[in-house]
């Protein structure tokens, strides 16, 4: 392969940049660029050693830095890699870069390093995945389960979970091709027990995706009910700034409010909403509109009702609206006289929250409860979770397969059919660990990557 250089760090003014080279030319073109102070060579530079010198462009002096170097295949691609640090603004950071193209180097694509790390051996598809997460990581939840993930949570489950087919399709095939040895018989029970074993662990995984996409992406989480109940003074509490207009004319949040908070380590990505009912104003009915398409897509709503006011019709037509949804009622304004009746909320959307978004700490209480109706906190990332849709895709398929060879065994079908059934759930939990992915696959995962990782 060639040798990649690329700018390693943001592309903004710092005390220092870091410009990668990876490849097994590194120390060549580094040798060109790099002049250690010392004279010391750097080809007989260890690995895990710096040195301070001058950077050139050719004859020209433009900075002077640190060089540390990384032997094959000690680094984190796998290959000799070397990193020049220099003064961190951006005309030099790129005169640096430059100068390194000159000497040799070809720049890399996006995610290139870590692609190289992948396809040397040094990490799984799915380590590989958490790379990108703990870079974007945006709360303590997630950096904690991309650090498991790295580490190999998921690789290590997704091993087991191919070694109970192997065991299976290996006691197939000698069942098969040694009938008269003392291989044991393949029994239609037997055969059910350890597929169904087999089934469980997918279908574990598909069940904490939902949890697992949340805590990446971050919770989406609307704020709808009537006007003039408390659903801006909610946001604001929420956001802790003023982000919605709070005012006692009906209406007055047309367009929806939008704000990122953190909630229990995970981002919080609110929308405080067009208050619901029957209006003339074509303005405020596409801000309806809005609602409800935010609704849609929310992972969890909080419905606000006024329990200083009986319950209107108003109120009743957010029932239908979030049938099937996860979904907070709450009951705002517990400082005044309650005249709502509550049962009929809880009836209809479950246990209710009791505050007043202006005296109480309702921020505090309503992500504890978003926490604990979400179960975020049960999420284990030590066992390994699926992170994105490609993972789950592999799983489902993988799950599909698994189903079909139950099914072919219910119906009788001989344990070679069976195999077949096994050998398409292998296949997708290989492509889930990277073992069998295609080019295409590795491509498109690494292409979300940032320039120099």
């Amino acid at each position: 392969m060639s040798t990649i250089c690329a700018i390693a760090t943001p592309a903004a003014v710092g005390g220092i940049s870091v410009v990668r080279i990876s490849g097994e030319k590194a120390f060549d073109i580094a040798k060109r660029v790099f002049s250690p102070v010392s004279d010391r060579a750097i080809s007989e530079m260890r690995g895990y050693t710096a040195a301070y010198g001058n950077i050139f462009d050719g004859n020209e002096r433009i900075d002077d830095g640190v060089l540390l170097v990384f032997r094959a295949p000690h680094s984190y691609t796998g290959e000799d890699v070397c990193e020049i640090s220099c003064h961190g603004g951006i005309y030099v950071t790129r005169r640096v870069m430059t100068a390194c193209l000159k000497a040799g180097a070809e720049p890399a694509a996006a995610g290139e390093f870590t692609k190289r790390a992948f396809l040397n051996g040094k990490l799984s598809l799915t380590q590989a995945e958490a790379v990108a997460d703990v870079i974007s990581a945006q709360g303590e939840q997630l950096l904690a389960c991309s650090n498991s993930q790295r580490e190999g949570a998921l690789f290590r489950r997704a091993e087991k979970i191919s070694d109970m087919i192997m065991e299976i399709s290996a006691q197939i095939s000698a069942w098969i091709d040694y009938p008269d040895d003392d291989t044991p018989t393949v029994t239609s029970g037997w055969l059910t027990e350890k597929i169904s074993t087999v089934k469980s662990e997918l279908d574990e995984l598909l069940a904490g995706y939902d949890t697992g996409r949340m805590i990446r992406e971050g919770i989406s989480c609307a704020i709808v009910g009537k006007p003039n109940v408390g659903k801006s003074t909610i946001m604001n509490a929420l956001a802790g700034i003023r982000r919605s207009i709070v005012s006692d004319v009906e209406g007055t949040t047309r367009d929806a409010v939008e704000d990122t908070v953190n909630i229990c380590g995970i981002p919080l990505l609110i929308s405080d909403c067009a208050g619901i009912r029957e209006t003339s104003d074509e303005v405020e009915k596409i801000g309806v509109e809005i609602m409800l398409d935010k609704l849609k897509n929310s992972d969890i709503a909080l419905a606000v009702f006024d329990g200083s006011r009986k319950l209107s019709d108003e109120d009743e037509r957010l029932f239908p609206l979030l049938e099937n949804k996860r979904v907070i009622p709450i009951i705002n304004k517990s400082d005044l006289e309650n005249k709502l009746d509550i049962s009929k909320v809880e009836s209809a959307l479950g246990k209710a929250v009791i505050i007043s978004a202006k005296t109480d700490n309702c921020a505090e209480i309503i992500g504890r409860e978003i926490s604990e109706r979400l179960d975020i906190l049960a999420l284990n990332a030590d066992a390994g979770y699926l992170a994105n849709e490609r993972q789950r895709s592999c799983v489902m398929r993988a799950s599909a397969a698994v189903n079909n060879a139950l099914a072919a065994v219910g119906a009788g079908v001989t344990p070679d059919a069976v195999g077949v059934e096994l050998e398409q759930a292998l296949s997708a939990v290989y492509e889930l660990s990277g073992k069998t992915a295609s080019e295409e696959i590795i491509d498109e995962v690494f292409r979300r990557f940032c320039v120099g990782k």
